[in-house]
């Protein structure tokens, strides 16, 4: 057993029985390196990825290896997902000098943590264009020694450059709508009109671009819908989503959206549920809504934890073998089901005798083939029994706030939107989750958890993510706690992470560890960046609360990310999703009434229905319920005649309320965005 032993992280639990004198991040580790003048070696990877087991495997597990790497320098192991600070910092500077990134990331350092050469896998034996991984030990550590200066010049150079690039400096050009239309035509000259998606293979699932395309389709954006619901289709009838356990895995390694790497993660599927759910309130197909509750039952069935949050990820890998748990043979099919379902399914979900993926099939939907309906449901059950009883993937059981604030908001805003109360449940758990065992006593987060034992002080992306969720509950709700949280912490965070003279937010708290640079996250990677989050959340706080100062710091998000939204705008889908708020004109709703009125649940359900991102929601019993003056939207706005009523509002001017839900409907039909 090494020092990993003590951590709390799956991922560098895994490693504890190597034969690596391995370190968890630390002083301890940082002061050997400094005293005993040795270079450090940082290994940075995850729990569900592939490739970070097979280097464990070939060379992390192999006592000659290392004793190369214990002899020769200080080894660090680092979960990315626990620190994706470092993980930033670090593949940033991996991209700088090889031109590419991914993980395992296996980077040397100076004792001072200054980076001077980097990668990723490297395997045992030379293959490949690529060294073998003790080889490239020896010549790393002599090139230390014996080029002492040359290695520590190359750091320095290195280390002004990801200085350099973290100081975004705030545009002074103006922010005009021409900044949405562009980053439409840039999404679409990379769209793939045949197979959807955008790019070719690998392919990735873009939750963030679609739920900006839905918001310009009101705008009258042109083929906004058309690669909004082709993309939409594909992923849904691929293999990269689960066609009978629901849930997506991380990504298509081809361009048809067939095989795909089958790690899940929590985020990718707290993201997609919320995009497939706008996407069927824009166009009423059943077959996005049923993407949704299976995604969202996926999450309770396989990734929820007793102690109240949810999990992780879900390995690629069972028993080693990547997929294995999700693959049949005809066989394998004829072997659960009778002549008839095994037949039905074979049909429908594509399996070949001599099978799609290393001589077995992925279950997918092939053009085509009628959907059987109910009955490919009975049998897709009975599968999803017996594969049940098959060994399962490992679960990663870390808990990480800002991916579970993600879930948070997927589920409150499904559970609202679908008429689904068991949703709502699930995000109101969350929610005393995360401010439970995830919040310190003095209210602020925690990132991660494993039980009950949470750890390292939470970033921006965790309190921006945390707070957009609270908000989701909130409108499903009503209950202004949640509210009143979701503020709380926005302003914690604006007081934490705040960069007063050019705007924005840095990834890391002010009173955080002081790493070699401090750095602001812009593009989304592929979670919304926690800049992109901040303004969205700060715009809908800004709206219910009638603070300008929320709606400033939202802008200097803008004004620093403006250059890399005219550059790369298909990398901000979030952040021009926020943008198109900004741009939006006001709509705020207030809805007074006792929830137990029919009358008052028909003008939420009403408001509900419509797919209308840019509406901030508030709710109250009457007048003298004290959420009317705790939350300024609420204000003087009481029944009418008795009757539960909504005030629908633009900038806090009302229109006459509404008490009948037909006419609200009419109402919020109209639309409340400038067309392009």
């Amino acid at each position: 057993m090494n020092r990993l032993a003590h951590e709390t992280s799956p991922y560098l639990l895994q490693h504890a029985d190597n034969p690596v004198d391995w370190y968890p991040w630390g002083d301890e580790a940082l002061e050997r390196a400094r005293e005993e003048d040795k270079p450090i070696l940082l290994s940075i990877g995850y729990s569900a990825c592939h490739w970070c087991h097979v280097m464990e495997h070939e060379s992390f597990d192999d006592p000659a290896t290392a004793a190369v790497m214990n002899e020769l320098f200080v080894n660090i192991k680092v979960d990315r997902e626990e620190r994706p600070d470092l993980d930033g910092v670090y593949m940033e500077a991996v991209v700088a000098m090889t031109g590419h990134g991914g993980w395992p990331m296996t980077m040397f350092l100076t004792p001072e943590c200054r980076p001077f050469y980097g990668g990723t896998y490297y395997p045992p034996e030379p293959r490949m264009n690529m060294p073998a991984f003790t080889d490239l030990l020896r010549a790393i550590a002599r090139a230390y020694d014996e080029r002492r200066a040359e290695v520590v010049d190359q750091a320095a150079k290195l280390v002004d450059a990801l200085a350099a690039s973290a100081r975004q400096r705030p545009s002074a050009d103006p922010l005009t709508s021409s900044l949405l239309t562009e980053g439409v035509s840039a999404i679409g000259a990379a769209f793939d009109s045949v197979h959807g998606g955008f790019g070719r293979a690998p392919k990735f699932p873009p939750a963030s671009t679609i739920e900006f395309l839905l918001r310009m389709r009101r705008r009258g954006a042109p083929r906004a819908l058309e690669m909004a619901e082709l993309t939409l289709d594909r992923m849904a009838a691929g293999g990269m989503y689960d066609q009978i356990g629901g849930g997506f895995h991380r990504y298509s390694v081809d361009q048809v959206w067939l095989v795909p790497h089958f790690e899940k993660m929590l985020y990718d599927n707290a993201l997609l549920a919320s995009a497939y759910l706008h996407a069927w309130q824009v166009t009423g197909k059943p077959r996005y809504r049923e993407v949704v509750e299976q995604t969202l039952d996926y999450l309770t069935r396989r990734m929820a934890l007793p102690s109240g949050g949810l999990a992780s990820a879900e390995d690629a890998d069972t028993d080693g073998e990547e997929g294995l748990t999700y693959v049949w043979t005809p066989d394998e099919i004829r072997a659960v089901l009778d002549d008839a379902q095994a037949e039905l399914v074979i049909r429908q979900f594509g399996v070949e005798p001599g099978g799609n993926f290393e001589g077995r099939s992925i279950l997918h939907r092939p053009d085509g083939v009628p959907d059987a309906g109910d009955a490919l449901a009975a049998a897709a059950a009975a599968l999803l029994a017996a594969r049940d009883e098959r060994p399962q993937p490992f679960r990663d059981e870390k808990v990480l706030a800002g991916w579970n604030g993600l879930a948070l908001g997927a589920f409150a805003d499904a559970g609202s939107r679908l008429g689904r109360p068991d949703y709502v449940e699930a995000a109101r758990g969350l929610a005393e989750f995360l401010l439970g065992t995830m919040s310190t006593e003095d209210g602020r987060l925690w990132r991660t958890a494993l039980g009950r034992t949470a750890r390292i002080s939470a970033y921006l992306e965790d309190y921006a993510n945390v707070a957009g969720g609270l908000l989701e509950l909130y409108t499903a709700t009503g209950e202004v706690r949640w509210i009143e949280e979701a503020r709380r912490l926005a302003l914690l965070a604006v007081d934490l992470f705040e960069d007063a003279e050019n705007g924005g937010f840095f990834f890391t708290p002010r009173d955080g560890e002081e790493l070699i640079v401090r750095k602001k996250e812009l593009d989304d990677h592929p979670t919304p960046s926690g800049n992109s989050m901040m303004a969205l959340v700060l715009l809908r706080l800004s709206r219910i609360y009638a603070d300008t100062d929320l709606e400033r710091l939202a802008v200097g998000v803008f004004r620093v990310g403006h250059e890399m939204l005219s550059r790369a705008p298909a990398s901000l889908g979030h952040m021009l999703s926020a943008l198109e708020l900004h741009f939006s004109d006001p709509r705020e709703i207030a809805i007074v009434g006792d929830l137990k009125d029919e009358r008052t649940r028909a003008l939420r359900q009403t408001a509900f229905s419509c797919f209308q991102p840019n509406t901030v929601f508030a709710y109250a019993e009457g007048l003298e319920d004290p959420a009317s003056e705790r939350v300024p939207l609420l204000a003087g706005k009481g029944l009418v005649d008795g009757r539960p009523a909504a005030y629908v509002c633009s900038n806090f001017a009302c229109q006459t309320p509404i008490t009948d839900a037909a006419r609200l409907h009419d109402t919020l039909s109209e639309p409340s965005v400038r067309m392009l």
